[in-house]
């Protein structure tokens, strides 16, 4: 048996998975004051007469790391960053614990000036002093040579709980991004491991001592170990939930639309040929440009939740949520007391959703069922006029999936896949509306959690062979040997694969499940000195492709 968690922005949702499909689920309300708590009371109602001996896997899918993003309610960290000539790394600056210093390595890899070993022990005292505990450093062309990195964390690690690395986040050349990501890095580390810990702890405190998996803003999963040196990958894992939820009900050959439709947001993204869409660069959000692999998904501050009030004789849902709506005992009217007036919802007091709904109906001079029912149509239009504005967005650049890139592809959805508590209300209205074919997913209240749970462990090496300089590095995963002139586009390869082999397993993956592997970049380049051939130099990207876990097919239908 599997157990599937996602925390949401409203409800926390957690699914006990056997091969005969969903044994149980259970929702409970998220607590963004003691999330910690509210994942223990998941756990805690799902295994009651459950032996913790028969879970095999446990995947968690949180929000933790995105509201600290959205909430600015990261730890302050310091920031070491070496340029050299050429762009200002002043451009990029993450806070007032930013630091650029002297030092760099040019694009060969090859050190052009040293590190100042007092300028960088000042900055140590002056941070520690102001009470930094966490520091992210980052040299400019650290993918080629990570010399000064390693050298500047040596002098730094007597001051500091954790320091982190640029040439660690990503095989690929993007000095802002670089910069963006290490410093998330370090800001939700202490966030992170205090949340996972006391789960893991309490878990085993229950008997249940199987390695965690936590769901990646890629779709993929990776053990709660190696997500201590990269807990950045976490953002954004509520969304690929949804899309991993999705992906089984996805036509073949064909695009769609997946919405989650939760209490406070609708999270949107895409399918094609059942293959999610993925962001070529990294997370964007808000000023934050990352490196972080990630699935393409964007939200609306909108949801079944969403606060009803009408300004300047106009109807507005939202982006807020003060609370659950009035037919469940909150305080205002929401979009679903528009639909427990409507008879569309049979749960909650319909008085209480009416006399809701009244205070709005008054103010636009209708009747209470035409105000329900103006707030339904709209809401729906406002999430359906966000996707195409997507689309549109989608179609004017270059698309990629997890899978491909489809040059000069156009996103044409015909079905669109519903996810979410009030996802059966939705499909049928929006479908009714836009005439698409439009599908709640099964078991769509708990799709999110079913998606996590389902997902395997992906993860990707990006390897760059010099055969000049005589050496082939991936100094992403710390790795570095030397190489005859004689080394293959084969030899590098093979490297490649053994590499992303080793990382896979240490991630949590199945040894016995590693077949779905693909290389998604390769680039050759002859080395000219004087006219003359001096050798080649090879770059190659494989990835563990995102998908879902075998031996439970049963449980999507």
């Amino acid at each position: 048996m599997i157990i599937g968690l996602d925390v949401g922005g409203t409800h926390t949702y957690a699914v006990l998975l056997s091969n005969n499909g969903v044994e149980k689920s259970v929702k409970v309300s998220t607590d963004h004051a003691d999330l910690f708590n509210t994942v223990l009371s998941g756990f805690t109602q799902l295994l009651e007469s459950i032996d913790p001996g028969r879970i095999k896997r446990t995947v968690i899918s949180t929000t933790l790391t995105t509201n600290a993003i959205i909430q600015q309610t990261m730890a302050p960290v310091g920031m070491i960053v070496s340029a050299g000539p050429g762009i200002d790394p002043e451009f990029f600056r993450t806070g007032d614990h930013y630091y650029a210093v002297s030092g760099s390595i040019n694009h060969r890899g090859r050190e052009k000036a040293p590190v100042n070993d007092m300028q960088i022990q000042d900055i140590a005292r002056k941070m520690a002093e102001d009470g930094i505990e966490y520091v992210g450093v980052v040299s400019k062309f650290c993918v080629r040579n990570p010399a000064h990195e390693i050298l500047i964390k040596r002098m730094l690690n007597k001051y500091f709980k954790q320091v982190f690395l640029g040439h660690h986040v990503s095989g690929n050349l993007n000095f802002p991004r670089r910069i963006a990501t290490t410093h998330l890095n370090a800001a939700v580390f202490s966030l992170h491991k205090s949340f996972f810990e006391a789960v893991k702890k309490s878990l085993a405190e229950k008997g249940l001592t199987v390695p965690i998996q936590i769901l990646k803003a890629d779709g993929g999963t990776m053990n709660l170990e190696a997500s201590m040196h990269f807990p950045g990958q976490t953002v954004l894992s509520g969304p690929a939930a949804s899309i991993m939820g999705a992906i089984p009900y996805a036509p073949e050959e064909q695009d769609a639309i997946v919405l989650d439709i939760g209490g406070t947001t609708t999270d949107i993204a895409f399918l094609v040929d059942k293959a999610p869409l993925l962001e070529p660069v990294g997370i964007q959000r808000g000023s934050y440009k990352s490196l972080i692999r990630s699935l393409r998904t964007d939200s609306k501050g909108i949801g079944g939740d969403s606060t009803l009030r009408v300004k300047e004789g106009r109807l507005t849902i939202g982006p807020d949520r003060q609370g659950p709506a009035m037919a469940f005992g909150g305080p205002l009217p929401t979009p679903t007391d528009a639909m427990v007036v409507l008879n569309v919802m049979d749960t909650g007091d319909r008085e209480k959703a009416v006399a809701g709904i009244e205070t709005i109906a008054r103010q636009l001079d209708l009747t209470v069922e035409d105000t329900a029912e103006k707030v339904f149509k709209t809401c729906c239009t406002i999430i359906l006029k966000k996707t195409f504005e997507m689309i549109d967005q989608i179609n004017s650049q270059p698309v990629y999936t997890v899978h491909d890139f489809l040059e000069g592809y156009k996103l044409s959805p015909r079905k669109i896949l519903v996810l979410g508590g009030p996802a059966p209300f939705f499909a049928q209205k929006i479908e009714d509306l836009y005439q698409i074919d439009t599908l709640a997913v099964p078991n769509s209240a708990v799709a999110n959690a079913v998606g996590a749970a389902l997902a395997r462990t992906t993860c990707e090496v990006s390897l760059y062979a010099d055969t000049e300089q005589g050496i082939v590095t991936a100094h992403e995963e710390d790795f570095a040997e030397p190489i005859s002139k004689t080394f293959s586009e084969d030899d590098l390869m093979e490297t490649a694969y053994t590499l992303l082999k080793e990382k896979a397993i240490h991630s949590g993956a199945d040894p016995e499940n590693l077949e779905e592997v693909e290389v998604v970049e390769f680039q050759k380049f002859n080395i000219i000195r004087n006219f003359s051939p001096r050798g080649k130099i090879f770059r190659t990207k494989m990835q563990l492709k995102p998908g879902l876990i075998k031996g439970y097919e049963t449980v999507l239908h």
